[in-house]
């Protein structure tokens, strides 16, 4: 899984990248610190299937801290995009090229509207003409893709398959693909569309294969919370997340400095170092009140809500011994394996490897201790072992 974090410049997405996954990268309030993409590792977090199984795991693949299961994703972080980019304005279209294979976007905007959408100071802006401007980029982004080949389009008596092809390094597929031109009432084959069929089908599609959610930042700056919850009311079809990616990178560096007892997504942390100054007491004290009343500093929450919510993912793990809930060296509950809703046994024993799957035979349901099939649809949590003709 990957996922794009995206917006105008100097709304601190660089920020937020560095808080999701401690990262060193270049943060300053001017366009373009960000040249070439950011990547890292980011955590979803969720109970670990540990508590309801009354035991201790010996995570893998994962990390699992005080039962909670730390699930590793995928994160980019690239350019800040001005307006024109898809016509090679700013840093033009390479950034948004390097976003292709993300499963969905982060759209950062500034919640104290102390910045415009160019990333210059303002007074009193609105932080929805930032993710406006985004998102007419993304739109035009694949708008030119498709105007680009639709002499080649036009030839093609096929036409899903052909749109397919072109946009498949888009992670956009052909039932995706086909659900859209019949929502938007457009011609299948031989495709010679209009601009304005374009343009409807790049926001279709886009709104399809690509969730999207705003992420608020600077929530913690005064003003932020009205503007935010005005962006919620605003933009009902979107999910609105206040952030503030700067105090989370703070408290994570506090806590790696052994200052704080702190668990990223938290409501409160607790001071474990009497040594600190009056200074660092008063801005942890000042934080930490931020953070009982606004329940964290939303970073956590929005990474968790993109993966399990927005994109529907499940957990589920698999095991090779179903009663001891271990892998064949004895680990107890070693892997957490991401799975999209409406997902089967069989799929699973496909990500363990190919060969399992084409010899799967059955699974076991190993909280149950029963036998499913192949087609079995998985559940949250689930602890799965497959039973194949291969190893």
């Amino acid at each position: 899984m990957l996922i794009g974090i995206i917006g105008a410049p100097n709304k601190g997405k660089s920020t937020l990248f560095s808080a999701l996954t401690m990262n060193k990268v270049d943060i300053a309030d001017y366009p373009f610190t960000t040249i070439n993409p950011n990547k890292g590792v980011a955590y979803a977090t969720k109970p670990c299937v540990e508590r309801e199984l009354n035991t201790k795991c010996n995570a893998r693949n994962s990390l699992c801290e005080g039962g909670t299961r730390m699930i590793p994703i995928n994160v980019i972080d690239v350019a800040g995009l001005v307006e024109g980019a898809h016509e090679g304005k700013g840093m033009g279209n390479q950034f948004l090229n390097d976003l292709a294979a993300a499963d969905a976007f982060m759209i950062v905007v500034d919640a104290s509207g102390k910045t415009d959408p160019s990333g210059n100071p303002c007074a009193d802006c609105d932080p929805i003409n930032d993710f406006e401007m985004v998102l007419n980029e993304l739109r035009h982004w694949v708008f030119g893709i498709i105007k680009r080949h639709m002499p080649a389009l036009a030839k093609s008596k096929d036409g899903i398959g052909a749109l397919q092809g072109l946009l498949t390094g888009l992670k956009i597929t052909k039932d995706e693909i086909a659900e859209c031109v019949k929502s938007c009432y457009l011609t299948e084959n031989s495709i010679n569309w209009s601009d304005d069929d374009i343009m409807a089908f790049s926001k279709s599609i886009l709104g399809i294969a690509k969730p999207i959610a705003i992420i608020a930042n600077k929530s913690d700056v005064p003003g932020a919370e009205g503007k935010i919850k005005e962006l919620g009311s605003r933009l009902n079809d979107v999910r609105v997340f206040g952030c503030s990616a700067a105090m989370e990178l703070a408290l994570k560096k506090a806590s790696e400095q052994m200052l704080i007892d702190y668990i990223p997504g938290a409501t409160s942390f607790n001071i474990i170092n009497n040594a600190i100054n009056k200074e660092q007491k008063d801005a942890l004290e000042y934080m930490n009140r931020f953070l009982e009343k606004h329940g964290g500093t939303g970073v956590q929450s929005a990474i968790n809500s993109m993966v399990f919510e927005i994109l529907d993912n499940i957990v589920v793990y698999p095991v090779e011994d179903e009663n001891k809930f271990t892998d064949h060296s004895g680990n107890v509950l070693p892997d957490a394996i991401l799975l999209g809703k409406d997902r089967k046994a069989v799929d699973l024993a496909g990500i363990i490897h190919t060969d399992i799957a084409k010899g799967m035979l059955y699974a076991i349901d190993a909280k149950k201790k029963i036998k499913i099939g192949k087609e079995h649809i998985l559940r949250d949590n689930d602890v799965i072992k497959i039973v194949s003709t291969k190893k």
